[in-house]
């Protein structure tokens, strides 16, 4: 069985067990001992994960980045392949390569935090991080680390629209006293 393949039926037999969807990477890779952590992980967060940048050959539509570490498994994927050709009367032999028929997002969204001194943006649907002194220069670094990573890039087959909107969300861990 190939590793995507062990990553889906792994996800599919937490999320089953727990009655939700939603699992974390480190539960996956924990299940897939006999594989290779970076491979696992590598296959869960840009492989088979839908909302992902495009930057392998082969892509499967498992997977979708709901938060921080957090992902669910697309509902095509949520049973069985023998139930779900059954039910479909389909024979699939291979999972379907990389197609999203859904509308194109028109918003890039992004996690703000202060570290050491510095405000740090993590990108949710694209992989860029930045960082400023400053959330105003946060989001001047964060634009132009957007315009370099998209530069050349068919936004369509990322499912972006031609001028996407940034969104930053401030995340902030201190207590607030009352």
């Amino acid at each position: 069985m190939a590793v995507h393949e062990e990553t889906l039926e792994a996800a599919r037999r937490i999320c089953r067990e727990r009655g939700s969807w939603i699992f974390r990477v480190p539960e996956i890779v924990g299940a897939l001992p006999h594989l290779n952590a970076s491979t696992v992980r590598t296959h869960i967060v840009s492989r088979c994960c839908v909302n992902a940048p495009k930057n392998h050959l082969h892509k499967w539509d498992y997977f979708r980045r709901t938060g921080r570490g957090e992902y669910e498994i697309c509902p095509k994927y949520r049973s069985d392949p023998e139930k779900r050709t059954a039910r479909q009367g389909l024979i699939q032999e291979q999972p379907a390569a990389y197609v999203t028929a859904e509308p194109l997002r028109d918003t890039i969204h992004f996690v703000a935090r202060r570290s050491e001194g510095f405000y740090v943006g993590e990108g949710m649907e694209i992989a860029i991080v930045s960082q400023g002194r400053s959330l105003d220069e946060l989001i001047k670094n964060l634009r132009e680390a957007i315009r370099l990573y998209l530069e050349g890039e068919n936004l369509a087959s990322l499912g972006l629209v031609r001028r996407p909107r940034l969104v930053v969300t401030f995340e902030d861990s201190a207590l607030i006293d009352g």
